[in-house]
């Protein structure tokens, strides 16, 4: 579908629409909590409000926007079918609801989507058609098939209906907690931001609306600093806001109701979605941990604030989630990798287990290399993978290791090396 290039942000979704659709898919789609957390607003400074959209069926928003679009199809159009791209989160949302009201559906995903995702698009009885390298490249694809077809196109951002499903949250929010004085919000291709911003701003003129993109695809903040080209592909773990374009009538809005838009480093995303692993018990995809991911790199913007953040998806492979866990223990000091020679004979391995037993760390793993060059024939060198209790309790782990089997701090490889 196509708009006219002079189009104002405020002619493109209004706060009316956005009532609309609230009250459209009010008995379909889930009103997800909006809960504080006492923890996580001490470690990041504000008082921090979650908006719980994982929780949904699709585990995503985007199942608001997609509804919203589907039920103001005509009759004619739901007969042919709809077709979308998505690298899930939005495929899911079309799939379900169209298989819901018994309209047929064409998802084209991008080569390298999760296959947790794909797997579930499927389920839900959608067509997936695997193309393209990346996002923008499935987008072409996608138009084209739906041209080709003459099916509806449900964008995954760059649509009234969709943006407007999407700013449901903000109302759902803003009733739970009415003294959140800030938003942080996700930026893909900017239809969850828009819609946000749209009804935010009508419900609380003086709210302060941040937009939040990896560094890897900070599509919408270069496209609001005049710069024209795609991103360059990059690896994220938020896949699901990793757009290289963002949208022509998204901008529009980011522009004229979004405060600011912050960078985050892929660490800092996967701080969050650990830390809302292990102290909020959720699961959250790379994508529904930015807004956190935000909070803790930028500490000092929301100091003293109340803040609410979305939640925005939890579709992440489990394989992912036990990474990203992992990781998270080593950055936190909770992980211990070190190298030590050993004597090539039996009860050497046990002697290394006595040590750290002793000590009182957790060995996780353990390696031999009896080819390592730097070692007389009758050695070998051990590496070890043990869990500490913090930096402190490592160091005295290596302390008694060099102590007990006489060994200069010379003799580990790398000394205290953390997993990174």
């Amino acid at each position: 579908m196509k708009y006219p290039g002079n189009l104002s942000s405020s002619d493109i979704v209004t706060p009316a629409d956005i009532e609309a659709a609230g009250l459209r898919i009010a008995d379909v789609i889930m009103q997800t909590p909006c809960l504080g957390s006492e923890t996580l607003s001490s470690l990041t400074g504000c008082k921090l409000h979650l908006k719980f959209e994982n929780l949904q069926f699709t585990a995503s928003f985007k199942e608001r926007g997609a509804l919203n679009k589907l039920l103001l199809l005509s009759d004619s159009e739901r007969a042919a079918g709809v077709c979308a791209m998505s690298a899930g989160n939005h495929a899911q949302g079309v799939a379900y609801h169209a298989r819901r009201l018994g309209v047929p559906a064409t998802i084209v995903m991008p080569r390298g989507t999760p296959l947790t995702k794909i797997t579930r698009t499927r389920g839900h009885g959608a067509r997936v058609v695997i193309a393209g390298d990346n996002l923008s490249e499935a987008l072409q694809v996608a138009e084209a098939t739906a041209d080709a077809d003459r099916l509806t196109f449900v964008h995954p951002f760059d649509d009234p209906a969709v943006i407007a499903g999407q700013g449901t949250i903000a109302a759902e929010m803003l009733f739970a907690a009415p003294e959140i004085d800030t938003l942080v919000v996700p930026i893909g291709g900017g239809g969850l931001i828009s819609g946000i911003a749209v009804a935010a701003k009508a419900l609380k003129p003086g709210i302060r609306i941040v937009g939040v993109q990896s560094c890897t695809y900070p599509s919408m903040k270069r496209a609001l600093e005049g710069e024209t080209a795609p991103v360059t592909d990059g690896l994220t773990i938020a896949e699901g806001i990793a757009v290289k374009t963002a949208g022509a009538l998204t901008r529009e809005i980011v522009r004229d109701y979004v405060d600011d838009i912050l960078l985050v480093e892929e660490e800092a995303i996967e701080r969050a979605v650990a830390l809302l692993l292990s102290i909020e018990k959720t699961v959250v995809e790379g994508a529904g941990g930015v807004g956190l991911g935000a909070l803790l790199q930028y500490p000092e913007m929301f100091a003293g604030r109340t803040v609410g953040t979305i939640l925005s998806g939890g579709n992440i492979d489990l394989r992912a989630i036990a990474d990203v866990a992992m990781r998270e223990l080593a950055r936190s000091g909770h992980l211990l990798r070190f190298d030590v020679p050993i004597a090539d004979r039996p009860g050497a391995l046990a002697d290394i287990g006595r040590i750290l037993g002793d000590v009182g760390a957790n060995i996780l793993s353990v390696s031999h290399d009896r080819m390592s060059l730097t070692q007389n024939q009758r050695g070998a060198v051990l590496t070890v993978v043990a869990e500490v209790q913090d930096y402190d309790h490592g160091e005295a782990v290596l302390e008694a290791l060099r102590a007990r089997l006489f060994l200069p701090s010379a003799h580990f490889s790398s000394g205290q090396q953390r997993i990174s």
